[in-house]
C-alpha cells in the first residue's frame, strides 16, 4: 500500500554526512528503487509500471534521454528512472480540496521537496486575480481565460511558450505551430539552459547539432572520455552501456572536478558479478578545476600536432576546413598555462595523450559540466578539434556524444521548439500549412525572462516543467513572473511554479506518459527522440489518473480552436482525435521523418539521419568539417574566493526532489550542504560541520546570497566548491551567460562563504 504525503515540511538544517561512495548501484539501489516505488505506487502497481518502462510496446522513462539498446533487460530502467516513474504514478492525489486548504502564500513557503511529494494533480485550477487560493474551473473556462489575454496582447510577441523536455513529438510540433499561427517564434524551451552550448558549436563545426554517435560506436570505442559528466546519478543506464565497452576492450578517461562512485566502480544489479565485486569503470581520472577544459584539450591538440603521424591528414585534407589557423592557435598552448587552468599534473595529462595515441577510436561524452560557463562554445568546439584531428567523427567507434537531460528535450527541438528557427524549417511549415510563419527570432530563456520584467511581455504559457526553479537569478525570475498577466502550466504534479503566479494563473492537468491516451479514434501512442536520434513510441499502461485530465495534443488543439476561431483552416479537431494525422503533418515537414507512421510501427523505432556520421558529409556553411581557433579561456578567482558549481543530488531529477539524501556523496536528510577542498576549508578557517552564506559576486555589483548552507569536507578540486541546485540558482547572474548559446553560467559561479548567522 502506498504511503500518504508528508503533512509538513521535513526540517533539513541538521544534514548528516558519512563517507563517500566508491561504487554504484549494487543491491543498495535496488532496495532504493523499490522502496520509494512501494511508497508512490504500492506493490501491485509498481510491478504492473516498472516492468513497462522503456520497453518496445511500453512508455519512454520520463527521466533521461539516453538511449535504449535494441535486446533490452526485463528490467530496463535505471533507480533514478524507477523514481520518476513511481513519482508519476503515484496514488497520492491534488485536488480541489488540497487548495482550498492551502493558499497560494502557504504553498510559496514550502520547499519544492513537499510539493512535490502531495501527489497528482487531478482538476483544473484557476488563481483570479487577487485571490490567495486556487479554485476549480472548467475546461472550457480555462481556454477562455487564456484566449483573453492573449486576444488583448497588443502584438503576440508578448506571449511566451516555454518548453519542457518531457513533452512529446506531436505535443511539441502542435505547439510550435499554434504559437507561429499566433504570430511569434517566442518559444524557448529547457534546451536553453542545458545544451545550448553543445548545439552552438556543433552545428558550426560539424553541420548537426546533434550527437554524432549511436549506442554501437559506444560498444566499439578503443576509447571513452567522460567530461563535466556524472553518469552514476544523472544517466544511470548509461554505466550498462560503458560497462559492455569496457568488457569489449575499451578504457575511460573521467574528467571532473569532482570524483563520482558512478564512474569508479559499477556494480550492475542485474548481473552476479554486478552484485558483487562490480566493474572499474575509469582508467584514468583527471580532476580539473573547473572550467579548464578547452585549456586541457587545446594542450593534447597541440601535443598530436607535435606528434609525428598522429593526424589523420587524409581525413584532415577531405574533410575539413581551417586546419592552418586551428594549428596557429593550437601551437600557441603551454604547459604551464594549462597547468594553472587545469590544475592538473603533468605525468596526468602525459598519460591522457598515451591513450589517446594508442587509440583508433575515441568518443568524447559530456554534460552540463562542459555546456554552463561563459566559454562552453569554444571549449565544445575545441572537443571537435581534438577528434577531427585523428579522424574520430563520421567512423564505427568514435564521435561526439552530448548526452541530453531530459526524455524528450532533443525531440522537442526536431519539432521545431526553437526561438530562431532555420528559415528552411519555416519554409516547410507554410507550404504545408498554408500560412506565413513569422521570421523574427523569439525570446530565448534569459531573454523571457528579461522582457517578463522590462513589461515587454505579459502571458506566460509552460508545457510541463518547474521554469521558476530551472531559471538563474531566482529573486529576479520570481520577481518577472509575478509582473505577467497571466501564468499557465500544463502540468502533472505541483511545483513551485504553479505559487509564483502572474496576475491571473492557471495549472492544466495533463496525462503522464505511464497513463492510457484514449481519444475519439482510440487510444493513442506518442513518440519520443532519444540521446543519440533514436525514434520510437511510447505507449502508457495505467488507467489516467483522473477524468478531468487532457493530453498534451488535447490542450494544444483545444486552445488552437478557441484562440484561432473557427476560420482557422488547421485541422486541430482531427490532430486531437487522431496524432497519426499529426504525424503526417511532421513527415511533409521535419526531414527524417519521412513515412513517420510507418517507420515507428517497427519495434525500437528508427535512427534519425546524420549527415557527419552516416556519409561523413558536413553541412556547415563550408561544406566541411571546421576547425576552429578561439583564444582559451578559464576562470580567474580572486584570492579567498571558490569557483561554484551547481548540481543534482542523486535523490534528485532537474528540479524535482525525490529525497534528501546524496547516498554517493554521504550526505542524508539534507539538501543545503557545500562542498568545499580540505586544504581550501582550512586556508579560509571553515571547520567541516560549520555554516556558511554563500554570496556570489560578478560585475554588476548586486548581492546574491543563499543562506545557511553546513560546510563538507570533500575531495573536490582546489578553488572549485560544489552545492545543489535549484537551492543556489540564486547566486547565478540572469546575465551571466555562455556567449554564443546564451546559457546561464551555473557551472562556475564566483562565491565567498560567510560565516552564517544560523552557525
Amino acid at each position: 500500500m502506498a504511503t500518504k504525503p508528508p503533512q509538513g515540511d521535513p526540517v533539513q538544517d541538521a544534514p548528516k554526512v558519512a563517507e563517500r561512495k566508491r561504487a554504484a548501484a549494487g543491491l543498495p539501489a535496488i532496495g532504493h528503487t523499490l522502496r520509494m516505488a512501494h511508497q508512490q505506487m504500492g506493490v501491485k502497481r509498481t510491478a504492473l509500471t516498472l516492468l513497462s518502462v522503456n520497453q518496445k510496446d511500453g512508455f519512454d522513462c520520463p527521466g533521461c534521454a539516453w538511449p535504449e539498446p535494441e535486446h533490452r533487460h526485463k528490467a530496463e530502467f535505471c533507480e533514478n528512472g524507477a523514481k520518476a516513474v513511481a513519482e508519476e504514478a503515484t496514488l497520492r492525489r491534488v485536488t480541489p480540496e488540497f487548495f482550498a486548504a492551502h493558499p497560494v502564500s502557504d504553498l510559496a513557503r514550502r520547499s519544492g521537496y513537499w510539493l512535490g511529494q502531495q501527489g497528482r494533480l487531478t482538476h483544473p485550477m484557476y488563481l483570479p486575480e487577487g485571490a490567495d487560493h486556487y479554485e476549480p474551473v472548467s475546461w472550457e473556462r480555462a481556454f477562455d481565460i487564456v484566449a483573453e489575454e492573449l486576444t488583448a496582447l497588443s502584438s503576440p510577441d508578448e506571449a511566451v511558450f516555454y518548453t519542457s523536455g518531457r513533452t512529446s513529438n506531436e505535443a511539441a510540433f502542435l505547439y510550435q505551430l499554434f504559437a507561429r499561427k499566433l504570430g511569434t517564434n517566442n518559444l524557448p524551451d529547457c534546451s536553453n539552459m542545458c545544451h545550448e552550448s553543445s548545439g552552438s558549436a556543433l552545428s558550426e563545426t560539424i553541420g548537426v547539432g546533434k550527437g554524432s554517435v549511436l549506442l554501437d560506436d559506444l560498444y566499439q570505442a578503443d576509447l571513452i572520455v567522460v567530461a563535466g559528466q556524472n553518469p552514476g546519478t544523472n544517466h544511470p543506464r548509461m554505466l550498462s552501456a560503458l560497462e559492455k565497452a569496457k568488457a569489449n576492450g575499451a578504457r575511460v578517461v573521467s574528467v571532473n572536478p569532482l570524483p563520482e562512485a558512478g564512474l569508479e566502480r559499477f556494480k550492475n544489479p542485474q548481473t552476479p558479478k554486478g552484485l558483487t565485486a562490480g566493474t572499474t569503470l575509469t582508467d584514468l581520472f583527471l580532476q580539473i578545476r573547473i572550467g579548464g577544459d578547452q585549456a586541457l584539450f587545446r594542450l593534447l591538440n597541440k601535443l598530436i600536432l607535435d606528434t609525428p603521424g598522429a593526424v589523420d591528414e587524409e581525413f584532415v585534407r577531405g574533410h575539413t576546413h581551417g586546419f592552418e589557423q586551428f594549428t596557429e592557435a593550437a601551437r600557441a598552448a603551454d604547459w604551464d598555462g594549462t597547468l594553472a587552468a587545469t590544475g592538473l599534473a603533468r605525468e596526468d595529462v602525459e598519460r591522457f595523450l598515451r591513450m589517446v595515441l594508442d587509440s583508433e577510436r575515441i568518443v568524447v561524452c559530456w554534460a552540463m559540466g562542459l555546456t554552463q560557463h561563459k566559454h562552453s562554445v569554444p571549449m565544445i568546439r575545441e572537443i571537435v578539434n581534438f577528434l577531427l584531428l585523428r579522424g574520430n567523427i563520421g567512423r564505427p567507434g568514435a564521435g561526439v556524444c552530448p548526452v541530453r537531460g531530459h526524455s524528450n528535450v532533443q525531440g522537442d527541438r526536431t519539432m521545431g521548439i526553437f526561438e530562431r528557427p532555420a528559415p528552411a524549417f519555416l519554409d516547410a511549415l507554410e507550404r504545408e500549412f498554408g500560412f506565413a510563419p513569422p521570421r523574427e527570432h523569439g525570446y530565448d530563456v534569459v531573454r523571457a525572462i528579461r522582457a517578463l520584467r522590462d513589461g515587454e511581455a505579459k502571458v506566460f504559457f509552460a508545457m510541463g516543467g518547474n521554469f521558476v526553479s530551472a531559471s538563474p537569478d531566482t529573486e529576479v525570475t520570481e520577481a518577472a513572473m509575478r509582473r505577467a498577466r497571466l501564468t499557465v502550466h500544463v502540468s502533472t504534479k505541483l511545483n513551485r511554479s504553479h505559487a509564483v503566479t502572474g496576475a491571473r494563473a492557471l495549472i492544466l492537468p495533463t496525462l503522464g506518459r505511464t497513463e492510457r491516451d484514449l481519444q475519439a479514434s482510440g487510444e493513442q501512442f506518442v513518440t519520443v527522440e532519444d540521446s543519440m536520434g533514436m525514434v520510437h513510441a511510447s505507449r502508457g499502461r495505467l488507467e489516467p489518473t483522473s477524468p478531468h485530465l487532457l493530453s498534451e495534443p488535447a490542450i494544444v488543439c483545444r486552445l488552437a480552436r478557441r484562440v484561432l476561431g473557427t476560420e482557422d483552416d488547421v485541422p486541430w479537431e482531427e490532430f486531437e482525435k487522431d496524432y497519426a494525422t499529426v504525424r503526417d503533418r511532421i513527415a511533409r515537414v521535419v526531414p527524417g521523418f519521412e513515412d513517420f507512421n510507418a517507420r515507428v510501427a517497427h519495434p525500437g523505432g528508427f535512427a534519425l539521419p546524420h549527415a557527419p556520421r552516416d556519409e561523413r558529409r558536413f553541412p556547415t556553411a563550408t561544406g566541411k568539417a571546421n576547425f576552429t581557433a578561439a583564444p582559451v579561456e578559464y576562470p580567474h578567482l580572486p584570492e579567498g574566493r571558490l569557483l561554484l558549481q551547481t548540481l543534482r543530488s542523486h535523490d534528485q531529477y532537474n528540479t524535482t526532489i525525490y529525497g534528501l539524501d546524496d547516498r554517493y556523496r554521504g550526505i542524508r536528510n539534507g539538501r543545503r550542504v557545500v562542498l568545499v577542498n580540505p586544504d581550501d576549508a582550512r586556508a579560509l578557517k571553515l571547520a567541516d560541520g560549520s555554516y556558511v552564506d554563500l554570496v556570489s559576486e560578478w560585475k554588476d555589483g548586486v548581492e546574491r546570497r543563499a543562506p545557511g548552507f553546513r560546510v563538507v569536507h570533500y575531495p573536490t578540486a582546489r578553488g572549485c566548491a560544489a552545492a545543489y541546485y535549484p537551492e543556489t540558482n540564486v547566486l547565478v547572474p540572469l546575465d551571466a551567460t555562455a556567449d554564443v548559446s546564451n546559457t546561464p553560467a551555473s557551472k562556475s559561479v564566483v562565491v565567498r562563504l560567510e560565516q552564517s548567522a544560523t552557525d
